[in-house]
């Protein structure tokens, strides 16, 4: 008990952040991305055989379906042959694209990704009325097979539930659209196409209208000795369209480490390529010099088809949509309200929030999401925000502002860091840091239409935001940041 407890009181110091940016004015807040179906009428040629998906048959697997259950089975029945049908579309529409493993990595993988999600759909409602289904998991992986009736590939042009492969499921309010590349999922079964995400969610009870929200924030107290300054980077807003879908913090040398797109500030070439030294060696769209790297998952308009609908990290692994360019972006390093901050390391790094939180639970967790107007007032951790007309999208972060004096990552890259407790007090061992804040505002669709970019199995739930950041401010910016922090005055 004692550990969940300051687990709660580490995410109460987190929304205390919130206000203590509004407290000091300036408009930040601190809190807390070939052929189309039409063209493959016509057979494959007989001449040679062509290549197919096979999948595990899950149905014939199944244990006796309890009556309560038998709709949602259905449903998720329903639903992994449309996935097999998009899939086997998405082959015939990308023939010779990509190198020898652009199958396995762009179809196969995501394939199995949305199979996996809706068989542990299958077995949570069987589980639900009777003994939960076990071992299958197993039938989630496909593969490729010949087909030799002559039809090839081609055959897959009729999708079940959509013309043509535009259509996906048709957008059942509680399931979305699977969502796989070679369609777009419809909405209201019109097969429009329209970019909404897949059965991985968001759905309309991912929303929630912010005015019938109660105030959840509270004050923020500050002790004699607090540290009150704030350095600011200004470091634009992304339009140059820096985006990637690795993550040099977790996946160093990996690409598509990441499997959805973040957005990237500050240092101008963050990829998995990155190293401390062509870090450092970059340049910065921060107007003081700041190499630091600041990225996070892009929002998606989900109404409108983005560029990478067939990419890794985007479409093809059902992120779908169009980016948003934030309205803003404001970058700020807050004190400790208990006393003054040392200097963080170069080459700092730290991760906020969990991508995973929607199946790991809270204990990482620390998204917030808001409107202009209501950010002092309420702040969201799992729904979405529906804002008034005139009010933007807001999200904001407060990042671990407790350092253990030696490391710059650790294993889990999280060990070396910390929230203060809720009386703003780093543990013993840990040191107080400039706490980097980040607030994001966007001009999004109206809800349920746009969507946090993430893993598949997660939903795109709001509860999955989260951020990263490398310091690679030189020693002179950060022991400038410090003494602003320290001696109460605002710089940057």
């Amino acid at each position: 008990m004692r550990a969940d407890h300051r687990r709660g009181r580490s995410r109460r110091n987190a929304i205390l952040a919130v206000t203590a940016l509004l407290a000091g004015g300036g408009g930040l807040v601190a809190v807390n991305y070939a052929a189309n179906a039409s063209d493959v009428s016509a057979a494959a040629p007989t001449t040679r055989s062509a290549q197919t998906i096979s999948c595990p048959d899950v149905k014939g697997e199944l244990p006796a379906v309890p009556e309560q259950a038998q709709t949602e089975v259905d449903r998720n029945l329903a639903l992994l042959d449309r996935q097999t049908a998009e899939a086997n579309q998405r082959l015939v529409n990308t023939h010779g694209d990509g190198g020898p493993d652009f199958v396995r990595n762009a179809i196969l993988g995501p394939l199995e990704g949305r199979r996996t999600a809706a068989i542990e759909r299958i077995a949570v409602a069987i589980g639900r009325v009777a003994a939960k289904p076990s071992g299958l998991g197993g039938l989630a992986a496909c593969d490729l097979g010949l087909d030799t009736s002559g039809a090839g590939a081609g055959a897959a042009s009729q999708i079940p539930g959509g013309a043509q492969g535009d259509g996906g499921d048709g957008g059942d309010e509680n399931n979305g659209s699977d969502g796989s590349d070679g369609s777009d999922a419809g909405q209201q079964g019109n097969g429009s196409g329209a970019g909404e995400q897949s059965d991985d969610g968001p759905t309309a009870a991912d929303f929630v209208d912010i005015t019938t929200v109660a105030p959840n924030v509270p004050r923020v107290r500050r002790q004699a000795g607090a540290s009150t300054g704030a350095f600011v980077s200004r470091c634009g807003v992304n339009k140059q369209g820096q985006h990637n879908s690795d993550n040099d913090i977790v996946a160093p040398g990996v690409s598509n480490g990441a499997h959805h797109v973040h957005d990237y500030v500050g240092n101008r070439k963050v990829d998995f390529t990155s190293t401390n030294e062509s870090l450092s060696a970059q340049g910065t769209s921060c107007t003081n010099g700041d190499q630091s790297a600041y990225y996070w998952p892009v929002l998606r308009d989900t109404t409108r088809q983005g560029p990478d609908a067939d990419a890794l990290g985007g479409g093809a692994e059902g992120n779908k949509g169009a980016i948003l360019v934030p309205a803003t972006v404001s970058i700020s390093y807050q004190g400790s309200p208990t006393g003054k901050v040392v200097a963080m390391p170069r080459f700092l790094r730290i991760i906020t929030g969990d991508a995973k939180a929607f199946t790991n639970g809270t204990k990482n967790a620390n998204a917030h999401w808001s409107c202009t107007g209501f950010e002092n007032k309420v702040q969201l951790t799992d729904k979405y925000p529906i804002c008034p007309g005139g009010s933007k999208v807001v999200r904001s972060f407060a990042f671990q502002s407790c350092w253990d004096g030696r490391n710059v990552d650790s294993a889990d890259h999280r060990s070396h860091v910390a929230f203060a407790d809720a009386d703003g007090n780093c543990a013993r061992g840990f040191k107080a840091i400039p706490q980097l804040t980040m607030r994001l505002t966007y001009k999004a669709p109206a809800a349920p239409d746009f969507a946090v970019d993430g893993f598949q199995g997660q939903r795109h739930g709001a509860i999955t935001d989260h951020n990263d950041f490398i310091n690679v401010m030189n020693d002179r910016l950060m022991n400038q940041a410090v003494s602003c922090i320290n001696s109460g005055r605002r710089c940057g």
